[in-house]
């Protein structure tokens, strides 16, 4: 699958590739040829999204053809070396920020996953228990509203209540930093499991593109890689469980807000998961937007204003519905990876993402920071 099938003829698309021999660029795809638009007005996708008009300053630059997509799609395979051509993750300078428990379905199996202290085993007799006293109930319900706070009491009273109730349906986001600012991979790269981990799963979500002003520009396809032992035997464990090398996809492009594409799409996407294992397993799920308990301009709000800047703006996970219970070897032990599985997140309007699962211990070491990426843009004279 290439990463855009250019359905919308209109979508104004931005993202970042390296070149051989120059290092990362900015780029836009025009038709199906990509364009290096890296200028002094914009050296970065951070700069780019902090311009007035972000779409139209795409759309009027100047740039250099370096591919078509189907040539940049071949070249973008994990196997690829260091100053190869490959799509990167469109994020660069952004923070890499996530929000978890942000739908009803997907928060019962968050408070399954700690019930069961990250046993496979103790899983479904969790899950029945839980869906007994809890059910249907959680949807619709606004998160902090008086009803919430009566569930809670109810849960409570059942001995249900959790660490992920609490931020599912309380006043208060879970927000979390997935990985370090130019630690996200792209399309056609390996995602990383920790190697401590035996029951994980992807996470297909939208992710934001938000400036340094809190504007919310644009929208991409995100890879929230989870390990559901390592953070069910704790929740502190959130980030032994979330952040590790190439724990984090993004991609392929990012779609810039305009007159065709704004928040409405993002808020009534369907997003579609594809697993394809060397063993023949093929996992099929979805995510629909319009399920999600907290607005995502509400999430973004909580994340960022006075008591929180972000100088290069951040990139925003904003969550699933996805929740893998599919079995795939011992029944009632769901959905967990294997090496080797292809992951494809897809939506209409923003393309597909896909990433080959590998160790983290394996995949490519991260070693292009942001150090390395002053020095080049200063030795190009972008800077």
């Amino acid at each position: 699958m290439l990463p855009h099938q250019n359905t919308d003829p209109n979508a104004c698309l931005v993202g970042r590739i390296w070149r051989p021999g120059v290092g990362p660029a900015i780029v836009t795809l025009r038709g199906d040829t990509v364009v290096d638009i890296t200028s002094r007005a914009a050296p970065t996708l951070s700069d780019l999204l902090d311009l007035p008009d972000p779409a139209a300053h795409v759309r009027a630059a100047q740039g250099e053809e370096v591919c078509t997509l189907a040539d940049l799609a071949a070249a973008s395979v994990e196997s690829a070396g260091p100053d190869a051509l490959r799509l990167l993750a469109p994020a660069d300078l952004s923070a890499i920020k996530a929000s978890g428990v942000t739908f009803a379905e997907s928060m019962v199996e968050r408070v399954i996953e700690e019930q069961a202290a990250g046993d496979a085993d103790r899983a479904e007799e969790i899950r029945a228990r839980v869906k007994t006293a809890i059910g249907d109930s959680l949807s619709g319900i606004e998160p902090g509203s008086e009803k919430a706070m009566e569930v809670k009491r109810v849960l409570q009273a059942e001995g249900l209540w959790s660490a992920y109730l609490e931020v599912g349906i309380g006043p208060d986001a879970e927000v979390f930093t997935k990985c370090q600012p130019m630690a996200a991979v792209g399309w056609g790269a390996a995602v990383g499991l920790h190697p401590i981990s035996t029951w994980n799963n992807p996470e297909p979500e939208i992710v934001l593109a938000v400036n340094a002003r809190g504007e919310i520009r644009g929208a991409t396809l995100g890879n929230d890689v989870n390990l559901r032992d390592v953070e069910g035997r704790s929740a502190l464990l959130l980030g032994k469980a979330k952040d590790n090398n190439a724990s984090a996809a993004l991609g392929p492009f990012v779609r810039l807000f305009d007159a065709d594409y704004g928040m409405d799409d993002v808020e009534n996407a369907e997003l579609t998961l594809t697993v394809t294992g060397e063993d023949g397993f093929e996992l099929n799920g979805h995510s629909s937007m319009n399920k999600i308990s907290r607005r995502p301009a509400d999430i973004v709000a909580q994340t960022i204003g006075r008591h929180h800047q972000y100088p290069d703006g951040f990139f925003l996970y904003l969550g699933t519905l996805f929740a893998p219970i599919q079995d795939r070897d011992t029944p009632g032990q769901g959905f967990t990876h294997k090496l080797g599985d292809v992951v494809t997140i897809a939506e209409p309007k923003l393309g597909a993402l896909q990433n080959t699962v590998r160790l983290s211990t394996e995949a490519p070491e991260w070693t292009f920071g942001t150090r390395e990426l002053m020095r080049n843009l200063a030795g190009r004279g972008l800077l």
